[in-house]
């Protein structure tokens, strides 16, 4: 269960008004907060100009609990983004929403028109859309966008863009999103006290929608199913138009706190069985397969069994995708309407077989959504990840407001090249695992002692949760 528009220190006569701006996208997530900052190149493609993350503390379920953890998160990863490219100064940042607070509603809005012989111009339109904004919501909530469907004029319905038509009357089906005030407050106030300023908030599935979907996608149909640590976001594409979103309240996380209750094993070992070693379909794990996890403080080692492992998270992910598959009837959106399938993305789209449980479930034919196709080539394999379609969508969601006018931007903008670090794997830094030591299959094993013996060193390393843990 969340990009930015970054202003770059200039030297006296060393810009360039021809260069786009640098857009920066921020994703506060429960698991993760990344901070890139992105320009489009002359081919339309994203340069990825600087990279930070940070493990997130502070947020559940999407929401931003602890204001003081999540801005030293937010500070670790715009440091981490400042040193991947000294040349970067980040002052205003896009900023994804999510959680269980945001719920969404539809409306239909008619403005009519002072000259019905004059072509209706985009500022009428905008008028239309700022309209909406007045709409009846409940106390305490706040609208986050408004996103027309699609618009009619006079009696000619289902127009994908009325400007340079005639008529009396003009007017549009709306899907407005909110959220809670005091949450959406907590999130603005988190950025702010960071040294940053909020260019604007964005849904989250809406980011990775633009991230790992075409125009193909959006007029075929398909639904987008962002899977992050704290919720499951969920937006349903139809002819071109958004359909519906949602938010489910199950994520990675829960997966995780599962395995963790189930199988009695520390959170960092839970996680670390369900990255190496799990599966979203019980029936693809060896039925003679063990993990061995080593025991706390002098007690014994323990062993999981892997068929065990793919139960518990095959009933979790279950769950996810039922309420998917209620949400897409809740719509009329059958197999029969999204031709296009499901697109899975977020950290949690990458479990082994969920393809597979998807498409059982759901009936729809379904694939891993990358942020590929917007990316220049000859990126680092990690920007490449599902994890990061957010922050990508966000950077995105920063050029449309650019191209279309919707934002003011500083005209200055610096040629800023696009850092080494970030072109090969050289001097990243590799997260290992916090993992549990590895996987035995019971036909082929001789006995602990060897076991233990071939693992001990990487054992100790892994394992050193509250102090030291000595392994016998």
């Amino acid at each position: 269960m969340n990009g930015t528009n970054v202003s770059v220190t200039l030297p006296k006569n060393e810009h360039d008004s021809s260069e786009a701006p640098i857009i920066v996208g921020l994703d506060i997530g429960t698991t993760k907060i990344a901070a890139i900052a992105g320009r489009k190149n002359e081919f339309g493609k994203l340069e990825i100009l600087g990279f930070g993350r940070a493990n997130s503390n502070g947020v559940q379920h999407g929401q931003v609990l602890n204001i003081d953890q999540t801005i030293k998160a937010i500070q670790l990863a715009l440091l981490n983004c400042a040193e991947s490219n000294p040349d970067l100064e980040i002052n205003e940042v896009y900023v994804g929403v999510a959680g269980h607070h945001i719920k969404s509603l539809q409306t239909r809005g008619d403005i009519v028109r002072q000259d019905p012989e004059v072509e209706i111009r985009q500022n009428e339109i905008d008028q239309l859309i700022e309209n909406q904004r007045k709409t009846f919501i409940p106390a305490g909530d706040q609208i986050i966008d408004v996103i027309a469907q699609d618009y009619h004029v006079d009696n000619f319905q289902n127009i994908k863009d009325p400007v340079g038509y005639n008529g009396v009357k003009v007017g549009a089906n709306f899907h407005i999103i909110t959220g809670d005030r005091n949450a959406i407050r907590n999130i603005n106030r988190a950025v702010e006290r960071s040294g940053l300023r909020t260019k604007d908030l964005v849904l989250q599935p809406l980011a990775s929608s633009s991230a790992v979907m075409g125009e193909i996608d959006m007029e075929a149909g398909v639904a987008i199913l962002d899977i992050g640590g704290g919720t499951s976001d969920l937006a349903v594409f139809y002819e071109g138009t958004l359909r519906h979103t949602a938010v489910i309240p199950f994520g990675g996380e829960n997966i995780t706190n599962d395995i963790r209750m189930g199988l009695g094993v520390l959170k960092s070992q839970a996680e670390a069985m369900k990255v190496q070693f799990g599966s979203a379909v019980a029936s693809e794990a060896k039925a003679n397969a063990y993990i061995t996890i080593p025991g706390l403080k002098g007690m014994p080692a323990k062993e999981i069994s892997v068929k065990n492992l793919a139960n518990i998270i095959q009933a979790r992910m279950g769950e996810i995708l039922d309420f998917v598959t209620y949400h897409l009837k809740q719509v009329g959106m059958d197999n029969r309407a999204l031709n296009g399938g499901i697109i899975l993305t977020g950290g949690g789209s990458q479990l082994n077989h969920l393809l597979q449980l998807t498409e059982y479930i759901t009936g729809l034919s379904a694939r891993i959504g990358l942020p590929t196709e917007h990316l220049a080539p000859n990126h680092i394999d990690e920007l490449r990840k599902p994890m990061y379609s957010t922050c990508i969508g966000l950077i995105l969601k920063g050029y449309s407001d650019y191209e279309n006018k919707r934002k003011e931007f500083d005209g200055r903008f610096k040629k800023v090249h696009v850092p080494e670090l970030l072109k090969t794997t050289a001097g990243v830094a590799v997260e290992t695992p916090v993992a549990v030591t590895d996987m035995v299959d019971t036909k082929k094993r001789k006995g602990l002692n060897n076991f233990w013996d071939k693992f001990k060193d990487s054992i100790i390393d892994l394992f050193k949760e509250e102090g030291d843990m000595e392994i016998k």
